[in-house]
């Protein structure tokens, strides 16, 4: 469980909070194994036996005064009574206790009663594949579904289902692959002439991968797109004999959701779908209207970029609801360049626990490595997130990919959740008091993970089984707790010198994200303006204080824009500029189509805030030869190019890796760089830790098309036009910025 503050030392209070002009919040990645140094928790059981706060439950931790019979809560200052089995634990040598030992542990809790009737909980998988597509998605996905089959664990069951006008269910446990197909009526008022558990048994249609894997490869071998006599023979004949659409996607996964469901809790704890799309859905239940993206300059008064964000249905978001009554992550991988309306459909996948991909063809996708990704890397779910802290502050707002407790505050509901999945708070004082300059009882957080994670047969230790379950998955429920202690600033110096900028803006993209949904990219863009004028004007009238009281009378009128005499503030203008130039809020006469925008808005949303750093201001590295870095990091301007004066440059804007030869490189030097040297070593290094697969380019300047890399170097490029390179760019920012500053301070 990695935790980072937007400062490491807590503002005083509301006026210092204010005064300072930072968000102020964390963020929190709860299925990370280690935490932001690299130290793993400390491992036990009995989760359930941890000592609760009877006043505000919080956790029994490190921090907390213990006495022979009673404790104290770190975070309210209650005084507990020790039950008598913890007496007798506290007794013992303290190393051997997690809790006693660590501020982070990780204890396992026996499971509840649904759980414990699960004797075997097998993964589940299901592929619904979209047939109203070309040959080259199919191929595509197919060679994505086989990489999913070598990740797949002994022991896991896997379906295969395809859409179109019907919906096409594959038994694949015979000697040869049979299809079962049921049609989709094509209006959206109507449901399914027939269930799905009646065309074929669940369990029929869910073959166990170790002893069914070639056939699932043979069904794959037969997928073909339907043609267009097979619509107009499938009842997809519209009005007077107009041919409709065939992508009968939301009627589909709203009958695999309830197949799915007469299992869940018997044969499986949780099912993943992984659904294929190659176009928006125009059949049959939760039909997309795509006219809008075509019609959004129509009307003067809408702003275009707001037409487009918010979702034209409710249907996507009720169909996340029923996935997660049934037991059903959902990953939805489109692959397309057409308006499909991702800002309907991305609710399926990020409200049940899944993620959502894009990509906008088929010719360099990344699909295969991300399904292998995805598949191979360690995930919980039915989690619940809880975070708690001391009596004078408390948390205002959350961010992420869950949904809050209906009953109890500041508890969020995780569906799925990997070792990548960030979320993020903020704060604010509980009263006007704030935190006491000389008390001894300093800020405390305490947050709370409790996971179920299904642990395959090799995982235990066989003697711990009876034997009718030995070679079988098993769930386990654990608890997960960090509890950590804060300093305060006695001054707002202070407070500056602790701040973590990539935590800033993670909050700030959370914030912009959140207000571009619901007035538009443009009040998103002077969002984050006026913050930095705000931020800009605060830091000077605090640094103008200082040199006040140092005696030095003749306080510059030179605004410092750069925050020269804060180091942890010097990247802050940067980020928001190249904020602003981000897809993410740049308008779209500038070329940003409205599904990439919700692709990044749900990809930036999850990412850990080094991470989100790199995607919106990509790291520029250079070398003098492919085993020699020359200088870890530059500016992204041209200008920065050429001073440098190294033949290399090795770009990460997180997506995307580019590898750049100047002209001016000794035609010596191999071209691409060789396995075996530092620059692929790196490359390699930065590849195996994303989320998702980075597509990698290799360009020469002067022989290969150099855009891809010229776009990425954007301190040349005006802030709020056609994303060409002219004389205003980042210094002109600055000088906006400035003389806005200077209005706002009169």
């Amino acid at each position: 469980m990695a935790v980072r503050a937007t400062a490491s030392r807590f503002p005083i209070d509301s006026d210092a909070l204010e005064a300072s002009g930072l968000p102020w919040g964390l963020t929190v990645t709860p299925f990370a194994s280690k935490d932001e140094s690299g130290i793993g928790p400390a491992y036990g059981s009995n989760g359930h036996l941890l000592p609760r706060c009877e006043h505000c439950y919080a956790y029994f931790n490190t921090y907390c005064e213990l006495d022979q019979w009673a404790w104290t809560c770190s975070l309210c200052g209650t005084l507990n009574g020790l039950p008598s089995d913890a007496i007798a634990r506290y007794s013992y040598p303290h190393d051997s206790i997690p809790e006693m030992s660590s501020s982070f542990v990780d204890l396992e809790l026996p499971l509840d009663g649904s759980e414990q009737e699960m004797t075997q909980a097998r993964p589940v998988y299901l592929a619904a594949i979209d047939l109203s597509s070309s040959e080259e998605f199919l191929e595509l996905t197919k060679s994505a579904l086989l990489a999913a089959l070598e990740a797949l664990s002994p022991g896991s069951l896997f379906g295969l289902a395809t859409f179109s006008h019907k919906i096409g269910l594959y038994d694949v446990q015979g000697p040869i692959p049979v299809v079962k197909n049921v049609f989709i009526p094509p209006d959206a008022e109507r449901k399914l002439p027939l269930e799905l558990e009646d065309a074929m048994p669940l369990l029929q249609f869910l073959a166990p991968v170790e002893t069914c894997k070639d056939r699932i490869a043979a069904a794959l071998e037969t997928l073909r797109p339907i043609t267009s006599w097979e619509r107009s023979s499938g009842a997809a004949q519209g009005i007077d004999g107009v041919l409709m659409g065939g992508r009968g996607f939301g009627t589909a996964m709203e009958a695999l959701f309830n197949y799915l469901g007469s299992e869940f809790g018997n044969t499986f704890a949780l099912a993943r779908v992984f659904a294929f799309i190659s176009g928006p859905p125009d059949y049959g239940r939760g039909q997309l209207d795509t006219s809008r993206y075509g019609e959004q300059y129509a009307s003067k008064r809408v702003d275009a970029d707001r037409a487009l964000l918010p979702e034209q249905t409710p249907f996507y978001k009720d169909l996340a609801t029923i996935a997660v009554e049934s037991g059903v992550c959902v990953d939805l991988f489109a692959v397309t360049n057409e308006y499909t309306d991702l800002a309907s459909l991305k609710f399926v996948s990020i409200e049940s626990g899944g993620s959502l991909f894009l990509y906008s063809s088929t010719d360099d996708s990344t699909l295969p490595q991300d399904m292998f990704r995805m598949l191979n890397r360690p995930y919980a779910f039915n989690c619940v997130l809880r975070l708690r802290t001391s009596t004078e502050f408390k948390p205002l707002h959350s961010y992420g990919h869950f949904f809050p407790d209906p009953q109890y505050e500041n508890l969020q509901h995780i569906i799925c959740c990997d070792s990548y999945a960030t979320y993020a708070y903020d704060f604010d004082f509980a009263n006007n008091t704030g935190f006491s300059r000389h008390s001894r009882e300093p800020p405390v957080v305490q947050i709370a993970f409790q996971y179920t994670v299904v642990v395959p047969p090799e995982g235990l230790q066989n003697s711990e089984l009876p034997s009718s379950n030995r070679g079988k998955h098993l769930l386990q429920r654990r608890l997960r707790i960090r509890t950590m202690q804060f300093e305060t600033a006695q001054n707002i110096n202070e407070t500056y010198d602790s701040v973590d900028p990539e935590v800033v803006l993670s909050l700030l993209v959370h914030k912009v994200i959140l207000v571009s949904l619901e007035d538009g990219v443009r009040e998103g863009r002077a969002l984050l303006h006026d913050w930095l004028v705000i931020l800009t004007a605060q830091y000077n009238d605090a640094y103008n204080l200082v040199q006040y009281k140092k005696g030095n009378k003749s306080m510059s009128s030179q605004i410092d824009i750069t925050f020269s005499q804060c180091p942890q503030l010097e990247p802050l203008p940067r980020l928001v500029f190249a904020l602003l130039r981000n897809p993410l809020l740049r308008f779209h006469e500038e070329g940003v189509h409205p599904d990439y925008r919700i692709y990044l808005q749900c990809l930036f949303s999850v990412l850990e805030p080094s991470s989100l750093h790199c995607g919106i201001y990509p790291s520029l590295v250079s070398y003098s030869t492919p085993d020699k870095q020359a200088y870890p990091r530059h500016s992204l301007s041209r200008a920065a190019l050429i001073t440098s004066g190294s033949p290399i440059f090795f770009l990460d804007a997180y997506t995307t890796l580019i590898v750049f030869y100047t002209s001016t490189a000794d035609p010596s030097l191999p071209f691409p760089p060789p396995q075996d040297c530092l620059l692929r070593k790196n490359i390699n290094m930065v590849k195996q830790g994303r989320s998702i697969t980075p597509k990698l380019m290799f360009i020469r300047e002067g022989k290969d098309d150099a855009t891809a890399f010229e776009n990425y170097l954007i301190e040349e490029q005006d802030v709020d036009g056609s994303g060409f390179a002219s004389a205003r760019g980042f210094v002109s920012f600055l000088d906006d910025v400035s003389q806005s500053v200077a209005e706002y301070m009169k």
